[in-house]
């Protein structure tokens, strides 16, 4: 039986499922919400550093005390959170990289644990053209 060229391979899905996950590491990183996913509980962030894989965007997922609908697009945060990672192996991460052209050595998951506003200036907006 001949497989597709697009299939992954069992072996290297099972690795990247099974994936198991170092202690976490605490982050702060100030930036802004692109995206927010009520039904799922997370949030795409932009933040102005990158995290440990060069990433400038991540999907973070929310606390039960924090709710999703009183968050704010384009306001910028400080965010609080955990990183998880789970190295993959050697043997893996080149398959990725030949075969597929995927640069990933680990795996992310980030846990958002706290938030604060930092935009912090007028509710009001102005008016410009008022003369």
């Amino acid at each position: 039986m001949v497989k597709k060229k697009d299939e992954i391979p069992d072996w290297v899905s099972d690795e990247i499922q099974n994936a198991k996950f170092k202690k976490p590491k605490e982050l702060k990183r100030s930036g802004y919400i692109l995206e927010i996913y009520d039904a799922d509980n997370k949030i795409d962030a932009q933040l102005y550093d990158p995290v440990e894989d060069g990433r400038h965007i991540i999907t973070l997922d929310l606390p039960k005390k924090i709710e999703a609908s009183k968050l704010e697009k384009g306001v910028v945060y400080e965010f609080t959170f955990d990183q998880h990672k789970a190295p993959l192996s050697k043997k893996v991460t080149e398959f990725l990289q030949k075969e597929k052209e995927i640069e990933m050595a680990a795996i992310y998951q980030f846990e958002l644990k706290s938030l604060e506003l930092l935009d912090v200036g007028s509710s009001k907006p102005e008016e410009l053209d008022e003369e």
